[in-house]
Parts: structure tokens; C-alpha cells; sequence
């Protein structure tokens, strides 16, 4: 097994348990994977001692006896998305995701799914689709959410209203309690008789049936504690839908047999305005009379955010008011749709409403509910954090108690953005409690205790789909009377004598304000700690899947390894700042390990709902581990490849024998040795003239633009600077060639050089700040260079002023054309394109300038999402080959290899050399595309 230094004697007893067994290289005790674990998206920071990913279910039963033969704590996680601090443990981490996901069968007739605990939501609801079935919780987590996490914590979702908690819909469950048994339980009861653990409990139930009664399944989301309803003689003694919501404490899930439902084949969205969202919230019990499969409310605070971030066009035209529901209507009839939406309309008691039937606007409004928790952890003035998640109270007080919560916030100076699933009652908020400050923690306390208070004060539950964890379990007794609390542990010791299974939680919990992981930024004011510090691990990251020109993350699609993940090297550097497991600081072996694969893609900066920059933060830590020491060769190379650039093009000479020596067997593997350069990989060829040299600019009366020659466009083999002149000057303007090199520096970010990234953009803004400031645009072609102008130079020169106005009028070729009034694009019709985004461009600039002229051409068009996979010298470096192959065959290959017939338009440089390497195909950039239809056309 990977091995630290030395072992504690725990884990020494459990590794040699686990060889008794037979089991071995399954326990991984390295600080890097202790680091990864040590939180998961709530406020908590717990360090395990080991870490295990068993591959079969004989695996786990041999773990979990181990482990009780060594007295070592066992807490389960999935993806790791808890926000209650339900899957962090001081002992060993279980993590069932990477192997135990199979989806075992699919039964049609039955309306069944069996599964591993590992399945991602969404993929079971692949695997359903075909049959017209679903699987309904759909917690926003669901594209990286497990089966097995959402029963631990009876997951619920905005469709819960027509679909049930994950407790409804689970009709079987193969469990290993924490005393060993191995248990199968479906419905019918048929071990009840058999298990011990099963036994013991139907005889507490019976010893409690009047506290049962009393205080458990008052309204659907009460899931604060064990949900004992389930087990009374009128409910059947149902343990299966007993153990949802039980957080891993009292059994892990090795199987589930799940039920499906039909999934209508058509919804329609009702967007309604109310002045607040306290009024929105009355009207919610209204609105469940129509039977909605969705009730979700939000109002103007999180909307604005949206806007703020994502610009006005990721927010659709919404009602009149200040506060919204988005209410979901499904069913078979289109017709019987509207006429349901128009009753809905008539007795909504809104200020304004209307039917949503543009399925793109619909996604955004969604998309703004599934984005939620992160917008609202960057958006207010400190930062926000879960901890007072997911209260729920009957929906007929939810405004009551939405009002009294604000004023809560505003007596204790808080700030939040709730926003929720209205029908439910149930509320989700971020609060900006000061975490970092010295007495924080203690005002944290004081607050969620209040609240628990006014929770209770109306009937409602401390969670609503979450569970307890270790941010409410403290909490409990405020809900619960102290005869229901002596009741949870008579259960926990029925199943889990021991203690062993998720101690803390539940049973005997921590308080809730002990091992906060915001702790670490006490006293420290440093702008790096805080901004990676800004990961919640809601895992977003995780997710598999890149829809739409989503790009985070790479190198996690890859290798589905968590240390890939934007989280997982985010968690990393935290236990950097903290000093506890990875305790060389810059240079921390762990540190490096977690940064290797990572593309500098620029996804996480725009698809991060938290806004993490792990482009920025690789470039920093490579920054200050260098620092005035001897680099990579590649640093030398690579990092500097814009001044070999220059120099080799100086003279067609150098140039040829350059290109002489990188196409000779013999000599190109030493100049790959020397460069650091993977031997798998054909370096691209110099131009023998650099292209500002060498292009022409017509003379033209038209208003004058200048062409920025970046480094790749002036030193390599290529037509994209003509062709862009020629387009420029047939769209009336008189383009002129920037002759002088202005190089943005972009090389010496990706390689962590930025003393001399600051060099190269100060010498930059030197030719380009006059031309901006006289008014004349700058178009540049490589889209990687003219994301480092709005995004890294404000960051590496923030005192420099000029720095924004460049950003504003340095212009992609499509946002120049698109601004041009008189200007049409060519007629591509019965043309098919592939379009391949540079990862920076859908990043850093946005799309949508090129998006609309495509659009506007009549051509057929595949957009592609994801990265190509080489991005600048990560795939060309030695150590990175296989990564970055799989990145392409990800996403990129795959479109190309699907539409062979089309042309491949893509700006970026290492796009194009990917694509030529790996598929043999020449793509072109939109410069070329726009230059040869107009030459073809005259």
C-alpha cells in the first residue's frame, strides 16, 4: 500500500488485520490522499489516517471487519458533496465511487434499477432513459452525486414534490452493519426474524412506539435524526426506507435496488413574480394544489449575482417582482399542459407570470437553482459558508418563517442568499459567518443554535435533504425531546455496538462548531489562503460530463482520479496553508502531485460555481518554488518558446536547420531530451520569415485596425495572419500589420515565471496602450493570448491602469466583425463545421461573439466542449503524453471522428497541433474559413 513515513499503530493493526484477511494494496495512508479526504463540502475539516477504495463487495465486508479487529472508525463517502460534514472521519475513509459502480440490472416491467453504491445519479438516469424510466430524487449534484450518498442522506432535489425522497424510491438494500452482519432487506421483511441487529431493534421500537408516534414523520422533510417512522407497526417495520437518512452511522450500503419512474416525455416551466420571496413563499401551498413535479423559489439577491458573473444574458426575462417560484408542470399531453399552466397562472396570487417554453431559457433558470450554493458563497462582501443549509418547516409557514430568518441574519449582522424548494418548505442558504476571525467559531455557534431555535419554534427540522452531519447532530435535542435522543442511541448500538461507523455523528456528536476548516485562515490575510480557501467541495468539478462548452475538469475526465479534480487540488493547497499533512509548503511533494495534470485550461475560473482559479494557482506555486533557483528544462524551453521564436525566425538559415534538426531521426530526440519534450510528439515547424515580416496589408481607405501577431502566429508555419487581413479588408477596414513584437507573456504564466510574465506585459503595453488609447482597434488571433489581457494581467500588474483598456480594446476577430455594422457574413449553407473553442476562449473571452457568426453563416455547426488536451506546453511536456491523448478522445476526437465529411475550425494553435498529431486532420481557423469561402465565392 502507498505508505507515509511511518505508520500509527492503528493503521499498522489494520494493515495487518487486512493481510490476515488476504487483502492487500488497498489502504492508501500518503499525506497527498489524506489531504484529498479531509474535507468534503462542508465547513469541516476532519483528517482520516487512511483512505481505502475497495474494488468488490467481499473488499469492503474484509475492510470493515479489519477495521473493528483494529478499533479504527469507518466513515462511507460517495462524491464527497456532503454539506453537513456527514463524510469526514478521523479513522479510515471508505470510498465506494471509483470502483463498486455498476449498475448491476435494469428491469422494465419491474420498474427496478439494481445498483452499486457507487452510481452516479445521472448515470442511472442514462441507462433508464431508453425505457422511458427515471430515477427521481435529482439533487443539483446529480451529475457526481452517488446512489449511496443520496440514501445515506435521503436526498431529495426540486423534483421531490413529484417524485419523493430518495427513502420513497428505495424498494431493497444490502447492507454491513457495524457489527458485522451482512443483511439483505426488501419489503417483505424476510431477514427481520434472522438478524440480531434486527431484533434488537423492532424490540426498542416497540419500547417507544408513543415518542415514535409523537415526534417522527410530522410533515415529508423531516430528515434531522433517524427517521423511526418508517419502522412502526402500521408502516410495516420498514428498515429499508428506515436506513435513508441514517449517514452512514448504523450500516454501509454494498447494493440497492432502486424504483424507477416514468419519466413524462413532456414539462413546461411557469416563472412567477411576487414582491418578495416571503410572498412567494405563501403562495407556495397554492401552488402544490396543481400538482407540480418542481416548486423552487429564489428572489432579486441571487438572481443578481448571476448577472453580475455571468453577464445579463444568463439570466432570461423574468416576471415583475423581487421575489420568484419556477414552478415545473410534466405530463404526456402538451395541450393538457398549457391548460394546467394557465389554471396555475389564474390562482397563483402573483404579480406577474408566464409560461417558459424555450428549453434553453429554461436550463438557465435551472442551471441559476443547481449553481446556488456556489454563486452565493462568492457574492457577498465576506465570504459565505454552508452550516445553516437546508432547514424545511411545513410549507404553510414557510414565509413566516422566511421573514423571521432574515431578521435572525440581521440581528447577529449576517448576510445570506436563500433560496430553496419552496413546495417542500424546505430553505438553502450561504451566510457569511466570520469563520476567520478569532472569535468566529463561537459566533457561529451562538447563531446556528438561534436558529435551530426558530426552526423548531415552527414545527419544521434542522435538515431537509442533507442530513445532520456534523453541522446540526449537536442541534438535535432542540428538535427533539430528550427521550427521542436516548431512543437514537438505543438504535445505534442495535446495529453498530462498537462505535465504529461515522462516530460523531447522530449519536454523541461533536459540537458543531469543533474542526472547522476556515480555522486555518485565522489571523491570516494572505490573498492566495483565501482563494483557495474559497472551495466548498460541492464537486462540480466531478461531474462527467462537459455539456454545452463546459471545460472543468480536463484532466479529472481523464483519469477520474480526485487528486486530478479542481476540488481535489484545491483541498491540497488548504492542507498546505494549514501545515498539518502537507508540511513543505511550496515545495511540498503533494502539492506537486496535485498540480501536474493540470491544463491551465481556465474551465474552473468560469465553471466553478466558487470561482477557483487553479490555473492561477499552479502558475504561483511553480512561482514561488522556483524562485531564484534552477527550473525544469522545459521552463527554459517552452516557458521561453516566444524568444526562441523570434530568434529562429530572424534568419530563414536558423529556421531551416532548426526544422532540419527537429524532422531528422537521431537529432529530434535529442532536441525533445534537451527541450523536455515527450519523444512521442512531432514538434511543429518554424516559419522561415516571421509572419510580420512577411504579410502584406492592403491599402484601403477604410478605418484603420491593427492586427496583434502573437508569438504562435508570427513564428510557426501557418496562414491565419493573412487570411485575417484579407477578411479585415474586405469587411471595409485598412488593416495594418503590428510589426513590432508585443508578447503577452502567456508562456512564462503557464511555466510560474511571473517576474517575467511582467517584463513581457509591461514591454507589451507599451505598443499596444497607444493604439488603444487613440482609438484604433487591436484584433488579435490566438485566443490564449487575449485571454492573458482580460484575466491574468490584471492580476500580475493590478496597479497599472492601462491594463484594462487594453483588455477592452484588444477584440477577437468575431467581436470586431460582429460590431461591424455594414458587414454580412458569407453564406456557408450545406456546409458542416466542427468547431473546437480554445478552452481560454470559452473561459476567459466567451463564445458567443463567434457562436452568433457561425450561426449566422446558414453553416451547420458542432460546437465542441472540453479541451483538446495539449494546452500550450502541458501535453508536449515529457510525463504528460497519455493525459493528454485521453483528454482528446474525450470530447475533441470523438466529434471529428463523427463528422468526417466537415470542416474542423478551431483558433487555437495547440488545438490545431493536437488535431494534426493525434487525428491527422488540418484544421483551420475562422480567419481561413471566412478568407477561402469569400476567395471561392468571387
Amino acid at each position: 500500500m502507498p505508505k507515509t513515513a511511518t505508520l500509527s499503530p492503528e493503521v499498522a493493526e489494520l494493515e495487518f488485520q487486512l493481510s490476515r484477511r488476504g487483502i492487500g494494496e488497498i489502504l492508501d495512508v500518503t499525506a497527498l490522499t489524506r489531504a484529498l479526504y479531509s474535507s468534503d463540502a462542508s465547513l469541516y475539516r476532519v483528517v482520516p489516517q487512511a483512505v481505502a477504495q475497495p474494488r468488490t463487495v467481499e473488499d469492503v465486508a474484509a475492510v470493515l471487519d479489519a477495521a473493528r479487529a483494529a478499533g479504527m472508525p469507518v466513515t462511507t463517502r460517495g462524491a464527497g458533496t456532503s454539506c453537513a460534514g456527514n463524510a469526514v472521519g478521523s479513522g479510515l475513509i471508505l470510498d465506494t465511487s471509483r470502483y463498486l459502480n455498476t449498475i448491476v440490472d435494469i428491469d422494465p416491467e419491474d420498474r427496478t434499477a439494481r445498483v452499486e453504491p457507487g452510481v452516479v445519479q445521472s448515470a442511472l438516469q442514462v441507462a433508464a432513459a431508453p425505457y422511458g424510466l427515471r430515477f427521481g430524487p435529482d439533487p443539483s449534484t446529480h451529475n457526481r452525486c452517488t446512489i449511496g450518498g443520496m440514501i445515506g442522506n435521503n436526498a431529495c432535489g426540486p423534483r421531490a414534490l413529484g417524485y419523493g425522497r430518495t427513502a420513497d424510491n428505495v424498494a431493497a438494500l444490502e447492507v454491513i452493519t457495524g457489527s458485522g452482519e451482512q443483511i439483505t432487506l426488501d419489503a417483505a421483511g424476510a431477514n427481520h426474524d434472522r438478524a440480531a441487529s434486527l431484533i434488537t431493534l423492532k424490540s426498542v421500537v416497540q419500547g417507544n412506539l408513543s415518542t415514535i408516534r409523537t415526534e417522527f414523520g410530522r410533515f415529508e422533510r423531516q430528515v434531522s435524526g433517524y427517521s423511526l417512522e418508517h419502522l412502526l407497526p402500521e408502516n410495516r417495520f420498514n428498515v429499508t426506507r428506515f436506513l435513508a437518512g441514517s449517514e452512514g452511522t448504523l450500516a454501509v450500503i454494498i447494493g440497492a435496488t432502486v424504483r424507477l419512474v416514468a419519466d413524462p416525455p413532456n414539462t413546461i416551466m411557469i416563472a412567477l413574480g411576487y414582491p418578495t420571496m416571503a410572498d412567494a413563499a405563501d403562495a407556495a401551498p397554492m401552488i402544490i394544489d396543481h400538482h407540480p413535479t418542481a416548486c423552487e423559489g429564489l428572489d432579486r439577491r441571487i438572481v443578481d449575482v448571476v448577472r453580475r458573473t455571468r453577464g445579463d444574458a444568463a439570466v432570461p426575462p423574468l416576471p415583475r417582482g423581487d421575489g420568484w417560484l419556477f414552478v415545473e408542470l410534466a405530463g404526456d399531453d402538451t395541450a393538457e399542459l398549457h391548460v394546467r399552466a394557465d389554471a396555475l397562472l389564474a390562482g397563483a396570487g402573483a404579480l406577474d407570470g408566464f409560461v417558459i417554453t424555450d428549453r434553453a431559457e429554461t436550463t438557465a433558470l435551472w442551471k441559476i437553482r443547481e449553481d446556488g450554493a456556489g454563486l452565493a458563497g462568492i457574492s457577498l462582501t465576506r465570504p459565505a459558508y454552508p452550516g445553516w443549509e437546508d432547514a424545511a418547516v411545513p410549507a404553510e409557514h414557510l414565509g413566516s418563517y422566511l421573514r423571521d430568518f432574515d431578521r435572525l441574519l440581521s440581528d447577529h449582522g449576517f448576510d445570506g442568499l436563500p433560496y430553496g424548494h419552496f413546495g417542500d418548505g424546505c430553505v438553502h442558504v450561504r451566510i457569511d459567518f466570520p469563520l476567520t476571525e478569532r472569535d468566529g467559531a463561537e459566533v457561529y455557534q451562538t447563531f446556528v443554535k438561534e436558529a435551530a431555535q426558530l426552526v423548531a419554534g415552527y414545527g419544521g427540522s434542522l435538515s431537509g435533504e442533507h442530513g445532520d452531519g456534523r453541522a446540526r447532530s449537536e442541534l438535535l435535542p432542540v428538535m427533539y425531546s430528550a427521550a427521542a435522543i436516548e431512543l437514537f442511541g438505543q438504535v445505534k448500538a442495535a446495529f453498530d455496538p462498537g462505535n465504529v461507523l461515522n462516530p460523531g455523528v447522530l449519536v454523541d456528536p461533536q459540537p458543531v462548531n469543533a474542526d472547522l476548516r476556515a480555522a486555518a485562515l485565522v489571523g491570516r490575510f494572505d490573498e492566495f489562503a483565501q482563494a483557495v480557501h474559497r472551495c466548498s467541495g460541492v464537486g462540480k468539478c466531478l461531474a462527467n460530463t462537459t455539456a454545452g462548452l463546459g471545460v472543468m475538469c480536463p484532466s479529472y475526465q481523464a483519469t477520474r482520479e480526485e487528486k486530478d479534480s479542481t476540488r481535489g487540488r484545491a483541498r491540497v493547497l488548504q492542507e498546505m496553508i494549514n501545515g498539518g499533512v502537507v508540511r513543505q509548503g511550496w515545495r511540498s511533494p503533494e502539492v506537486h502531485q496535485a498540480l501536474d495534470l493540470c491544463l491551465s485550461c481556465k474551465g474552473c475560473a468560469r465553471d466553478c460555481p466558487t470561482g477557483i482559479d487553479m490555473a492561477r494557482y499552479k502558475s504561483q506555486v511553480l512561482d514561488h518554488t522556483y524562485r531564484r533557483k534552477i527550473r525544469p528544462r522545459s521552463h527554459y524551453t517552452l516557458g521561453w518558446l516566444p524568444r526562441w521564436g523570434r530568434l529562429i525566425t530572424k534568419a530563414r538559415l536558423l529556421s531551416s536547420l532548426v526544422n532540419f534538426s527537429t524532422a531528422t531521426p537521431g537529432l529530434r530526440s535529442v532536441v525533445r531530451w534537451t527541450a523536455g519534450v515527450d519523444q512521442r510528439r512531432t514538434l511543429p515547424r518554424f516559419a522561415p520569415v516571421a509572419a510580420r515580416r512577411r504579410v502584406a496589408a492592403p491599402e484601403s481607405n477604410g478605418n484603420p485596425v491593427v492586427v496583434w501577431v502573437d508569438s504562435f502566429s508570427d513564428c510557426f508555419a501557418g496562414e491565419a495572419v493573412a487570411a485575417a487581413v484579407s477578411v479585415l479588408a474586405a469587411a471595409g477596414y485598412a488593416p495594418q500589420i503590428l510589426e513590432r513584437p508585443a508578447c503577452c507573456g502567456l508562456t512564462w504564466i503557464s511555466t510560474g515565471q511571473l517576474d517575467g510574465a511582467r517584463r513581457q506585459l509591461r514591454a507589451a503595453l507599451e505598443i499596444l496602450h497607444p493604439i488603444v488609447a487613440a482609438g484604433r482597434p487591436v484584433v488579435g488571433l490566438e485566443p490564449s493570448c487575449l485571454a492573458v489581457w482580460r484575466s491574468d494581467a490584471s492580476e500580475l500588474l493590478p496597479d497599472d491602469p492601462r491594463v484594462a483598456e487594453v483588455a477592452a480594446g484588444v477584440l477577437t476577430l468575431a467581436e470586431l466583425l460582429g460590431r461591424t455594422s455594414d458587414w454580412t457574413p458569407p453564406d456557408l449553407t450545406g456546409i458542416e463545421l466542427v468547431v473546437q473553442p480554445h478552452c481560454h476562449h470559452a473561459s476567459v473571452l466567451g463564445w458567443q461573439a463567434d457562436a452568433t457568426l457561425l450561426a449566422a453563416t446558414g453553416a451547420t455547426v458542432t460546437t465542441v466542449g472540453g479541451c483538446c488536451g495539449l494546452a500550450g506546453n502541458f501535453g508536449v511536456e515529457k510525463g504528460h503524453y497519455e493525459v493528454s491523448v485521453k483528454v482528446a478522445e474525450h470530447d475533441l476526437l470523438p466529434a471529428v471522428a463523427a463528422h468526417p465529411n466537415a470542416i474542423v475550425l478551431a483558433d487555437g494553435f495547440s488545438c490545431r497541433t493536437q488535431l494534426d498529431q493525434l487525428a491527422g486532420h488540418q484544421a483551420m481557423t475562422l480567419a481561413e474559413l471566412l478568407a477561402d469561402h469569400r476567395l471561392l465565392s468571387e
